[in-house]
């Protein structure tokens, strides 16, 4: 699978797969899942221990206001319903309008790192911030570019599939905090 991903990050091509089974569409699925999963807490990981070493504060991220705002119900709405759902069309919906066009790689380059970029409005924006989105939204940037891979290939109904999945693998454990009151500090 990994050097699968990497042919495709050194040369996209828009070739999607309409001869896979729908158990192997699901595996691959399970896999991009674990893959984006893994590399998005890696990068997250990362970007704390340079956050610690440097001393940088980033303030407050969006989803505290999110879960000091709204019911459960609501947040597992936005995040798995919502997020997945207009994200996928704008940021790869487009990707359809370029499949026989030579720019289609800068484009989904374009898109992967727009997609990454936008979600650095979760950070209070401050210089640092700033200067370190690159860093702080790397996990996004890293999942933006497997839900293109996955749109690609299978179509995008399989992007926001993933990307919901994603974001709810995420959010359950927040959810379930905050519904059993288990206090954080």
């Amino acid at each position: 699978m990994l050097p699968e991903l990497i042919i495709f990050a050194k040369k996209p091509i828009y070739a999607q797969d309409v001869n896979s089974k729908t158990s192997d569409k699901l595996r691959l699925f399970a896999i991009l899942l674990v893959f984006a999963l893994c590399s998005s807490i890696i990068l997250l990981i990362l970007a704390s221990v340079i956050q610690h070493i440097f001393n940088i504060e980033v303030g407050e991220h969006a989803i505290d206001d999110l879960f000091n705002n709204n019911s459960e119900i609501k947040i597992f709405f936005l995040a798995v319903i919502v997020a997945p759902f207009f994200e996928e069309l704008i940021f790869r919906g487009p990707l359809i309008f370029f499949k026989n066009s030579k720019y289609f790689p800068i484009v989904l380059y374009i898109f992967t790192i727009a997609f990454g970029l936008v979600h650095i409005s979760n950070f209070e924006l401050t210089t640092q911030v700033l200067l370190l989105s690159p860093l702080l939204v790397a996990p996004q940037i890293s999942v933006g570019f497997l839900l293109g891979y996955i749109r690609i290939k299978f179509g995008l109904f399989w992007s926001m599939a993933l990307h919901a999945c994603y974001n709810m693998v995420l959010i359950i454990p927040l959810l379930l905090v905050k519904l059993l009151d288990i206090p954080l500090e």
